[in-house]
């Protein structure tokens, strides 16, 4: 059966509690969300697990491929980016609900080596109304594929904002969107089976901060657009920045040595 347009439901209860531990996790301070408040932008991470024995899971610790997602033969998963257009807000202490859609499946030849891209849909709603949209891009590549060259990010930012996580930081966010991902807390697997030199750092934690950064700039964010350009390490110096342009608020993370880990765009009101 053609995967292509395959979808998949799950409703869950918007907790005011797990929007708490996501505040303490970010180290955001101010008081604990309540029944009532608003999700912040990005935060529905936290919820909607797709929570599997472990007997269902890879060697990676992802859930194995062949279920939802077809076996594409390449074992090393990687974030590669999205697009988020925000509709209306998220209200904690309901439930809502998210609409997965495979809307792309690709198989390509890059400098690494072939590779496969998986582009899913996510519709999140609440009280029958869409409240969010998130396009997300899966990389699967060869279990021996080297790393790509990473670009080197711009210096010309008007404001930058820096930060270090430690391995508790990732534990913590891998517990939290109950991501399994063995590279973020497996630090035998992170060096010995996937090569990388450190834990290394979630996408979508890099974009949160950016997404906060925009949103501390511009007020209530209608869209963010983002993708991952090379890994971040735990124990690493990275800079989030913002610079104004006449296309809207552009944005990167930087990694003390300069190369670029992500880079994003984002509109308001």
């Amino acid at each position: 059966m053609d995967p292509i347009g395959k979808t998949q439901q799950t409703t869950g209860f918007l907790d005011p509690a797990r929007a708490a531990a996501m505040q303490a996790a970010l180290g955001i301070p101010g008081p604990a969300p309540v029944p009532g408040d608003t999700l912040p932008p990005f935060w529905h991470w936290a919820y909607f697990w797709d929570a599997q024995p472990a007997a269902a899971l890879g060697r990676d610790g992802h859930p194995r491929l062949g279920d939802f997602i077809p076996d594409l033969s390449f074992p090393r998963r990687m974030w590669a980016g999205g697009t988020l257009d925000f509709l209306a807000q998220l209200q904690l202490g309901q439930s809502a609900t998210r609409e997965t859609r495979i809307t792309d499946i690709r198989r390509k030849i890059g400098r690494s080596g072939p590779f496969a891209v998986v582009e899913l849909c996510h519709i999140l709603s609440q009280g029958g109304a869409p409240c969010l949209q998130e396009t997300q891009t899966v990389l699967y590549r060869a279990a021996d594929a080297p790393p790509g060259q990473a670009p080197q990010a711009p210096i010309d930012e008007t404001v930058s904002q820096g930060a270090r996580f430690t391995p508790v930081d990732l534990f913590r966010y891998s517990a939290l969107t109950f991501n399994g991902h063995r590279i973020h807390y497996d630090r035998d697997y992170a060096t010995g089976v996937e090569g990388y030199p450190g834990l290394v750092v979630h996408g979508p934690l890099l974009a949160q901060r950016l997404i906060h950064l925009a949103e501390g700039m511009l007020g209530r964010l209608t869209r963010f657009e983002f993708r991952a350009t090379a890994p971040l390490f735990d124990g690493e110096d990275v800079a989030f920045c913002a610079r104004q342009d006449a296309d809207g608020l552009a944005l990167w993370a930087r990694a003390g040595d300069g190369r670029q880990c992500v880079t994003a765009r984002a509109s308001a009101r």
